[in-house]
């Protein structure tokens, strides 16, 4: 069995990030926005902070991806807010378990260190891997956001999932 943990970003880790996020064949069929400028710092790749943040993904050690959350509000600042997540694990990492014990380890670390109630996940409509990986985790589907995301020369359907706090697992 894998060894997934997640760190704090490091510079040494930015790299592996330009190259991850720097093609269609390394972001993913559904990762894939455009080209970023190479270099960025571990600031402009949003590491830790009060509204959202971005953590290493590492399996027996190596950097593999990272995980990111950021806020959204439903209502009022001060009451009505979750954290909305996401993950990218390198091509060549995927489908071992590692996307998923990542994402149990985030949801763990965001309702354990932050009072969010509610975590929110958004996959593509035709990321089958990604709405089964939710699922594993616990989270539950709502709903579908139509032509929510603009990406590669046309608009894409999103499926819009949640786990809330009382309903996460151990």
């Amino acid at each position: 069995m894998v060894n997934v943990a997640l760190r704090p970003l490091e510079a040494a880790d930015l790299p592996v990030f330009d190259h991850a996020y720097g093609s269609p064949d390394a972001s993913g069929e559904h990762q894939w926005f455009g080209f970023s400028p190479p270099g960025r710092s571990l600031a402009e790749m949003g590491a830790l902070g009060p509204r959202g943040g971005r953590l290493t993904v590492t399996a027996d050690g190596r950097v593999v991806g990272s995980v990111f959350w950021f806020r959204r509000e439903w209502g009022p600042p001060d009451t009505s807010w979750c954290w909305e997540v996401a993950l990218h694990i390198l091509a060549e990492e995927r489908r071992r378990g590692v996307g998923t014990r990542s994402m149990i380890l985030l949801t763990r670390y965001l309702f354990d260190h932050t009072l969010a109630w509610r975590v929110q996940a958004i996959a593509d409509v035709a990321n089958t891997p990604s709405r089964r990986m939710l699922t594993r985790v616990g989270f539950t589907e709502e709903g579908v956001l139509r032509a929510a995301q603009w990406r590669e020369g046309r608009r894409h359907d999103q499926v819009i999932y949640s786990l809330l706090r009382d309903e996460r697992g151990p």
